[in-house]
């Protein structure tokens, strides 16, 4: 077990999923969701498509409170499926994190490039098509620089600042929605979308992406040692922050649809600011939702660095990354070496432009899907292998949840594939086979240098929590 504080509440970990999940692209996406479904035929497609990530999500919440170890998935498929499968799921998924961290350091940029009339200034070079200047770069890396310092300051104030970004975007969504109930389209003569568009394909066309605007609810079981609630709670809380994004996502679309005109929709490039503009009949409140989108950027940046950094400090303690990555803090408790390491690649990314970190998100992004697969996997065969496993949160129907979650899973991994309007590029294969020839490089040294270590480490936890568990049992008369 790891010398991390338990710092985190119900609110924090709430904030810490949510935050991660609704990041910058509700401002930017929701109009394409309603061209291409229509107003309900959005709303339906996030219910449908929130309703699958759930089941992703239950299996997690299940795993977690039996398993509260730093990692999350590092130690869910090492305990079914072995150390190798361990280090696959883990190293796919680390890309994910890294990706979205890096990206939101281009995401900031972006949003105040928007904001302030002529901010590109000092062009630099340019990458793959894309100018990149030293004004647009500097403020992604000074973004940077500050999410980092707050990280290795300690969880309790990463979390203080999670709570302080997802209270301001819930208060600028509230306000969007509320103007989108008070709005009268009948009052303007501009078109406003229908219901419906394209029937089922338009809603496929929204389900498609539905999945990656969840993407974050996982970085809960990353930083389980950290949290302070009973085991039972970690498992509820972590399907409540999914129940209130899908809320979000679906309340969003309607929001959008009901106050931006079809016209005006397919012109924007900002929707969402658009609609709230519309919603309350001023600039100001497209201005004051873009600065949503700033805390989505901040709060979703800070919650992948905190899942990022202890995914790579449980590897490192395990002997399947150098060990210094496994150094914590000696006065703030935080995992400091890893939280350096990636936030030091998040600081220069903003350097090679938007369109390389486009590329190097969507190979993340196949990254992560490969580990929602290989923990539903591992969910349904510890169902099978060790049908006593203490379950404090225990989710029923256990065995049929797990199979409709691999099929869901295995149904996320055609998207990427070629021939599929989601399919990746070249370059992004490209991208995703250079990171896992790396992972195999420093996978292969570990297993030389540390002949046997990372299989009995991992062991040694996987007792250590049996023991837990007997004492959880005991503690709460259930034995």
């Amino acid at each position: 077990m790891s010398g991390l504080k338990k710092s985190l509440g119900m609110v924090d970990i709430i904030a810490l999923a949510f935050g991660a999940m609704v990041g910058w692209g509700w401002v930017v996406l929701a109009g394409g969701w309603v061209m291409s479904a229509g107003i309900w035929g959005a709303v339906l497609a996030f219910l449908v498509g929130g309703l699958a990530v759930i089941f992703i999500g239950v299996t997690y919440a299940e795993l977690a409170s039996s398993m509260p170890i730093t990692g999350g998935e590092h130690t869910y498929t090492h305990r079914a499926l072995g150390v190798h499968v361990s280090f696959i799921c883990s190293w796919s998924i680390l890309f994910g994190y890294l990706s979205v961290v890096a990206f939101e350091a281009v995401a900031l940029p972006t949003v105040i490039e928007y904001l302030i009339p002529n901010f590109n200034q000092g062009k630099l070079w340019n990458i793959a098509g894309w100018d990149v200047y030293a004004s647009w770069a500097g403020v992604g890396m000074l973004g940077s620089l500050l999410v980092t310092w707050l990280n290795i300051r300690g969880v309790e104030v990463s979390a203080w600042f999670q709570k302080l970004a997802v209270a301001g975007i819930l208060c600028v969504g509230t306000l969007l929605m509320i103007g989108a109930i008070l709005y009268n389209p009948a009052e303007t003569s501009a078109v406003q979308a229908p219901a419906f568009i394209g029937g089922i394909s338009g809603m496929m066309a929204v389900i498609v992406m539905v999945p990656f605007m969840f993407v974050g609810f996982d970085v809960i079981p990353q930083a389980a040692e950290e949290i302070d609630l009973t085991r039972p709670e970690i498992g509820k809380f972590l399907i409540v922050s999914l129940i209130v994004a899908v809320a979000w996502y679906a309340g969003v679309a309607w929001s959008v649809g009901q106050t931006l005109p079809l016209v005006q929709a397919q012109n924007s490039t900002l929707a969402t600011a658009d609609a709230m503009s519309n919603a309350w009949g001023g600039k100001w409140a497209g201005v004051l939702l873009v600065i949503g989108g700033v805390l989505g950027i901040l709060s979703s940046w800070n919650a992948f660095l905190i899942g990022g950094s202890r995914l790579m400090y449980a590897m490192a303690k395990s002997h399947m990354l150098p060990a210094f990555l496994a150094k914590v803090h000696p006065k703030y408790n935080t995992p400091v070496n890893a939280i350096l390491l990636i936030g030091g690649l998040a600081t220069f990314a903003p350097l090679f432009g938007r369109k390389m970190l486009v590329w190097i998100v969507d190979a993340g992004g196949f990254g992560i899907v490969i580990a929602y697969t290989c923990v539903a996997i591992s969910f349904l065969v510890l169902r099978y292998r060790e049908p006593e496993m203490v379950r404090p949160f225990k989710v029923p129907a256990g065995k049929l949840i797990g199979l409709v979650t691999i099929i869901l899973s295995l149904g996320l991994l055609v998207l990427y594939m070629p021939g599929m309007a989601s399919a990746l590029t070249g370059v992004e294969w490209l991208i995703f086979l250079g990171w896992i020839v790396l992972g195999l490089v420093l996978y292969v040294y570990s297993l030389i240098k540390y002949p046997g270590k990372s299989k009995a480490f991992m062991d040694a936890e996987i007792d250590a929590v049996k023991k837990l568990n007997v004492e959880w049992l005991k503690n709460n008369k259930l034995m």
